[in-house]
């Protein structure tokens, strides 16, 4: 598990609430910053790579736990 900046729980969510949540955060971190992201919305396996590939962060790592998806995003 990468260390990180920010946590950011979308947990019960669904799209596209938890890619906009994680778009507004990503905004405010500073280069370098990580946010690890929580999820249960299984479109938040394609959506936050979308997202992300827009944004030209990088997803570090992605792992399944529990019944959530966790990524681990470093910001660009």
């Amino acid at each position: 598990m990468p260390t990180f900046d920010k946590e950011l729980d979308t947990s019960g969510l669904s799209c596209p609430m938890p890619v906009m949540k994680c778009k507004k955060m990503l905004q405010s971190l500073a280069a370098g910053q990580v946010l690890h992201l929580l999820a249960t919305d299984i479109g938040t396996k394609s959506d936050i790579p979308a997202l992300v590939n827009k944004t030209g962060d990088q997803i570090m790592e992605t792992s399944e736990a529990d019944g959530k998806i966790h990524f681990y995003i470093k910001k660009g």
